[in-house]
């Protein structure tokens, strides 16, 4: 198994945890989180270090995760993306075991596939975005970079879903429509 270390140690942190490991394919070394947290357990794995250290880092362990969630705003994400990528750090894929992936989707770098998700025909899904637990993302759907769709949430057929946006756990969007970058919608939301 490669080495990966986890980037943020909230609650998406823990959730990410439990697909990397039933995903068996990377061995988690740490969790870099705020200096006040140096020491503290995450599950089973401890935090190794803040921000300033991930230079060094990287001498020993190529691959890394973002592992903050994504709710009032994506930027934070992005930006760790990007710091990330300039480093020279890999992104891996992420996809639990228990998700439904079709072999005529794609997904870019540094995305994470929950338990139980599905990613229908068609679909392609963006770097940098967390596809949650027990959402449907519908055939032909374009997912932009640096999203994130919540728990139970579907995204139905031909749906473009700007860069950047949140959708909300269980809401549903209608078919065959396009979405801004940014844009936010609340649990249970129907976007149309």
């Amino acid at each position: 198994m490669k080495d990966i270390v986890l980037i943020g140690g909230g609650g998406h942190c823990k959730a990410a945890i439990d697909v990397i490991e039933q995903e068996g394919l990377f061995n988690i070394i740490g969790i870099i989180d705020k200096p006040e947290k140096l020491g503290e357990n995450v599950l089973e794995y401890q935090v190794i270090g803040d921000d300033s250290e991930l230079i060094i880092l990287l001498k020993s362990c190529k691959n890394a995760l973002i592992t903050i969630g994504q709710i009032k705003s994506p930027y934070p994400r992005i930006k760790l993306f990007n710091k990330l990528l300039q480093l020279g750090f890999k992104l891996p894929t992420i996809v639990s075991p228990r998700a439904y992936i079709s072999k005529h989707s794609s997904i870019g770098i540094g995305s994470i596939i929950m338990h139980d998700a599905v990613i229908n025909a068609g679909v392609v899904i963006g770097e940098n975005c967390i596809i949650n637990t027990k959402s449907i993302i519908e055939h032909g759907s374009d997912i932009k970079n640096h999203c994130h769709i919540s728990t139970n949430a579907v995204i139905n057929g031909e749906v473009v879903l700007g860069e950047g946006s949140f959708i909300g756990s269980g809401a549903v969007t209608k078919e065959c429509i396009k979405i801004d970058n940014n844009f936010f919608a609340k649990a249970g939301s129907v976007i149309k």
